[in-house]
């Protein structure tokens, strides 16, 4: 078995400290991604989204704290969780935030608190670290208390994952982290370390690897980006350790590797990203596709990072102007929308922060 990982206790430190960004890195070449097959997610969306204009941003909001989650109603709202703070902002075209509900017994500290969020028809869907556990609700502005839909997720002060987001195939899609205890990733019966795969109350969804099982694929160590392009391949971003972070092209069943494999290995046992990146390049978290670019947002490395889908080099953009990048999204209008994570206790804070900025589609 081939492992590639680098244990040096400097490195592994460096992980857990504010850092400026690293120097403009080589590119990295990537192959065209194989056409969607009977393994991908579920049925394409309706057409390709066309490359926002990165030269011409705009500040939709300033002053929001550590905001994680982001999604968009089909009116062009967007919703915005804070993650310490519990708080979901709403923001109208051209309006200012205003708060519309507060996730009750959301206990925020290191990495957890309100984490992702996914809208369906009236639901706002949140992923969220409780008292006990990472769990999924569900609810509506009016609602007094949200509905718990899935729960029992390991919380840790690292590695809760939290992204979550409706799938084209109608279902609900999770990514959680090994809440760093690296042999949950490996246990088919543990949630954590997994990308999870449900339906809209919750259920393990029809079709998954398993029947009666909510795991999609395994091997995973912090998974807190989800995307899908116009062909309905998806994507998983993961948090490596101290060597290499992933792109992940993610296929029912797969195993990724964690922890066994940190980056490409080689081999048929585990499945190999289609990019990987040094944690200081990218510590990578929320991601989009547009056109025929995957758009991660970058911590560590405080860029941008866009990879062709087609094939050629991934390329950095924004790199330093911003700080850290946490969420990045589509708008329904075909902007790029991208939030800052300078006020998560790891990033230098700058006059505004945390901000939330808009790119033009082209």
């Amino acid at each position: 078995m081939t492992a590639i990982r680098l244990t040096l206790a400097a490195a592994g430190a460096a992980v857990m400290t504010a850092c400026s960004s690293s120097p403009e890195p080589a590119p990295r070449e990537v192959q065209p991604v194989p056409a969607a097959s009977a393994a991908s997610a579920g049925p394409s969306p309706a057409a390709a989204r066309p490359n926002p204009d990165l030269s011409s941003p705009e500040t939709v909001a300033t002053g929001v704290g550590v905001p994680w989650g982001l999604a968009f109603r089909e009116d062009g709202t967007a919703l915005v969780s804070e993650r310490d703070s519990g708080r979901i902002l709403e923001i109208e075209p051209g309006g200012e935030p205003r708060e519309i509900y507060t996730v009750p017994g959301v206990d925020a500290g290191g990495e957890g608190g309100l984490l992702g969020l996914a809208l369906k028809d009236d639901w706002i869907y949140a992923y969220y670290t409780g008292a006990d556990d990472n769990r999924i609700v569900r609810f509506t502005t009016g609602s007094a208390r949200p509905e718990v839909i899935f729960d029992g997720i390991t919380k840790g002060s690292r590695h809760n994952g939290g992204r979550i987001a409706f799938g084209p195939d109608g279902m609900l899609y999770v990514g959680t982290g090994d809440a760093s205890e690296e042999s949950r990733s490996q246990d088919p019966d543990d949630p954590s370390g997994k990308i999870l795969r449900l339906t809209a109350d919750g259920d393990p969804a029809p079709g998954n690897p398993e029947e009666g099982s909510p795991v999609w694929t395994l091997g995973h160590r912090n998974v807190q980006g989800l995307a899908w392009d116009d062909q309905g391949r998806m994507y998983g971003i993961e948090f490596g350790q101290n060597t290499y972070d992933e792109v992940n092209l993610i296929e029912k069943g797969k195993n990724y590797g964690w922890p066994e494999v940190e980056g490409k290995g080689g081999g048929t046992r585990f499945t190999d990203p289609i990019v990987q990146w040094t944690t200081d390049e990218a510590s990578p978290s929320g991601a989009a596709v547009a056109g025929d670019t995957l758009y991660v947002a970058a911590l560590r490395g405080e860029r941008l990072w866009t990879v062709p889908l087609g094939g050629g080099s991934t390329e950095a953009e924004l790199t330093g102007d911003y700080g850290r990048l946490r969420t990045v999204a589509v708008a329904p209008d075909g902007s790029l929308w991208l939030t800052t994570s300078n006020t998560d206790g790891r990033g230098d804070e700058r006059d505004g922060d945390d901000r939330i900025l808009r790119f033009p589609s082209r």
